[in-house]
C-alpha cells in the first residue's frame, strides 16, 4: 500500500491530501529515508513524521484492505513508538 494511502487509512492524518502534502514537503520518512507518496509500505516498516514540536514514530503492523478503518482499530494497524 502507498504511504499516503496508509497514513490516511489508519487515521494518522485526517485526509489523503494532507498526507500527500506532508510527503512533498519532505517531513515523512520510511525506515530513515525520505519517502515519496508512491513508496510501498510493508509490514514492519518504520514511518517517521517530523512535526514542528517533535517527531512521531510508527511501525506498520498490518496493511488495511479497505479505504479506511475505524479509529478504535488504529492500534491493530499502526504502533506508535
Amino acid at each position: 500500500m502507498r504511504v499516503d494511502k496508509w497514513l490516511s487509512a489508519v487515521n494518522v492524518v485526517k485526509r489523503r491530501t494532507i498526507a500527500t502534502d506532508m510527503l512533498k514537503s519532505g517531513v515523512v520518512f520510511v525506515n530513515g529515508m525520505k519517502a515519496k507518496a508512491s513508496k510501498d509500505l510493508k509490514i514492519g516498516d518504520k514511518v517517521t513524521i517530523e512535526y514542528l514540536k517533535g517527531a512521531k514514530h510508527y511501525e506498520v503492523l498490518q496493511i488495511p484492505v479497505t479505504k479506511s478503518i475505524p479509529k478504535s482499530q488504529k492500534e491493530a494497524y499502526a504502533k506508535e513508538l
